[in-house]
């Protein structure tokens, strides 16, 4: 039989007897659903490029004065995140961008935004103590932000008890973040934060830009570095 004949024996075949097919979708399963998975990853990077070559034409100005940043404001990457210290995905997307931080060590620079999906409950109270221990010590406030993220089902349970308690447990000046915090200034970086997300039409967290690059959610780590790579080749 020539490799010509091949095809409509097959249909024939599948035709009379769809079962064969039926069993070895169940034999190779797995198999099945990794080449269903691979395609639509490659869709979706897809996507994200078609966008991000979009985006890239777009200056998206953010307020990034007196916010704590890792890495120098010189990076050729600048990563910015606007989140949410209660936020399942927020939380997930924090460990792919401290992952790519250190991948990326001296190449980028990341600030974080506030954007508490709740202003007046427990989320609002988190980013109020963010901004006030980093105007105390930016280190203590990464500190602070790490132990938010990474402990974010306490932070839940037990609000303010917990914010409170961590604050004192790495070292903030309690007296101080408490009068810091009812200053305007701390007020004034949450509003900015808050209008420069209205300004940019985030109805959701996480959201990143990555220069001018946008990255809605909590997307896989191998499309996050590829925003990074391609704005490091730019």
């Amino acid at each position: 039989m020539s490799a010509s004949d091949i095809k409509p024996a097959l249909e024939q075949l599948l035709r009379e007897h769809p079962e064969v097919l039926l069993d070895f979708l169940r034999e190779h399963c797995e198999t099945v659903l990794d080449i269903a998975q691979m395609g639509s990853d490659h869709k979706r990077m897809s996507n994200l490029e078609k966008q991000w070559s979009q985006d890239a034409r777009v200056p998206k100005k953010v307020r990034t004065q007196n916010r704590p940043r890792v890495g120098k404001s010189s990076a050729k990457v600048q990563i910015i995140a606007f989140s949410d210290f209660t936020c399942n995905y927020c939380q997930r997307a924090e460990k792919t961008v401290e992952t790519l931080i250190r991948e990326f060590s001296g190449k980028v620079s990341f600030v974080f935004k506030n954007m508490p999906l709740d202003p007046e409950g427990i989320s609002g109270l988190a980013s109020q103590y963010y901004v006030a221990i980093s105007m105390q010590s930016e280190e203590l406030a990464w500190k602070f932000y790490r132990i938010l993220f990474d402990q974010r089902d306490e932070l839940l349970l037990k609000g303010e008890e917990f914010l409170r308690k961590t604050a004192t447990n790495i070292g903030v000046d309690m007296r101080k973040m408490d009068s810091q915090r009812r200053q305007k200034v701390v007020a004034q970086i949450l509003k900015e934060d808050l209008e420069d997300a209205e300004k940019l039409n985030i109805e959701g967290t996480p959201y990143f830009l990555v220069n001018n690059l946008v990255i809605r959610g909590a997307i896989p780590i191998h499309m996050f570095r590829r925003a990074i790579e391609i704005e490091l080749a730019r």
